[in-house]
């Protein structure tokens, strides 16, 4: 499928922001990349066209029975100019996977791939220069038909938008506090926690805020059925270092496949060190934490890549992991893969792709 692009004039561009102060998802590139599907025609009209306000119907479906779904990577800059992105063939291969749970159409991994490789040719003057800075890529599939009526929609929408971000960790490589949640769930197996879908999120915000007001930075989530086995925290996947395993919840139809975990997985293991999937009770989480078997907690994902966790609340009674300091493997991780990403480590597995931009 031929791309169009209808750029926006040069005296309208708007001026790139200070990279010092970048804010992660407040500002957006020049272009985005569109395309829209039908049943009688399949994915059609493959354009980039100046950012701007999406028109809708009122009755787009989406707006009703929230069929969404998107997806989140980077691309950075290296020093030598070429613009590089982390593995985006799995963030391609999971659209259509969250599409697929969601009643909606798959769009060929090749065109996604064609759309953001244009679209940030197109933009490349945004994409960061400082090792850290990224630009932030958010591809978005929603249901655009105007009906009224619980089923599955016969019209979409896919689009591309990016944006420059700071590094997550403008201020330092500092632990979090986070909160066991036992009265509200995300999502449950069965249900479609393992999609990249809006729903998940919107069900995170009312215990993400009550966690806040107490102090903690993220949610830990339990599983929905037995409220006993830990599943993710916040928005990331996450890791538990007990003694010398390091052990991570199964992906059992509750749990984001994350890129950044299984990348976290595959460099462990490549090291010698004996990683596990498999149910993590909260029981097993505090006796360890309190007994010192308990080494480290930290998270995983696009944003943060690693995000060690330095002390967790549960029944109203704090524990402090690593001393509350950033654990040894949490840092060789975080290490690795930026150093990876930005083309100053050795890119063992093959997870880069350069941009022909």
């Amino acid at each position: 499928m031929e791309i169009c692009v209808r750029q926006l004039d040069p005296s309208k561009r708007r001026s790139k922001p200070d990279e010092k102060h970048l804010v992660f998802g407040r500002v957006f590139s020049d272009h985005m990349f569109m395309a829209d599907f039908t049943e009688q025609s399949g994915w059609r009209d493959a354009r980039i066209v100046p950012y701007g306000p999406l028109a809708m119907d009122p009755a787009a479906m989406v707006l009703h029975y929230g069929q969404g779904i998107f997806e989140g990577l980077k691309g950075y800059r290296w020093a030598n100019g070429q613009i590089w992105l982390f593995r985006p063939e799995q963030n391609c291969e999971r659209l259509n996977r969250s599409a697929e749970k969601m009643c909606m159409p798959r769009i060929d991994p090749a065109l996604q791939m064609r759309a953001i490789e244009k679209l940030i040719g197109v933009d490349k003057d945004w994409v960061p220069h400082s090792v850290g800075s990224s630009l932030y890529i958010r591809p978005t599939m929603i249901a655009v038909e105007p009906h009224l009526g619980v089923r599955p929609a016969h019209e979409y929408l896919y689009y591309i938008i990016t944006g420059p971000v700071a590094a997550y960790y403008a201020e330092g490589f500092n632990p979090v506090k986070i909160y066991v949640s036992e009265e509200y769930v995300r999502t449950v197996r069965g249900g479609v926690g393992e999609a990249k879908t809006m729903a998940n999120y919107a069900s995170s915000l009312y215990a993400a805020e009550l966690a806040k007001k107490k102090g903690y930075t993220q949610v830990l989530w339990l599983d929905g059925v037995e409220r006993r086995y830990v599943d993710e925290v916040g928005t990331s996947n996450i890791f538990f270092r007990i003694g010398e395993e390091l052990i991570t919840p199964p992906l059992s139809g509750s749990v984001l496949p994350g890129v950044t975990r299984d990348s976290v997985m595959q460099l462990a293991t490549h090291w010698g060190i004996k990683v596990t999937e498999r149910p993590i009770a909260i029981e097993e989480v505090i006796e360890t934490a309190g007994s010192g078997e308990l080494k480290e907690i930290f998270a995983s994902g696009t944003a943060a890549v690693i995000s060690p966790v330095g002390e967790i609340c549960y029944r109203d009674r704090n524990y402090r992991v690593s001393d509350g300091k950033v654990g040894s493997w949490a840092l060789k991780l975080y290490d690795e893969i930026i150093g990876i990403q930005y083309g100053e480590r050795e890119d063992l597995f093959g997870w880069m792709r350069r941009l022909d931009v």
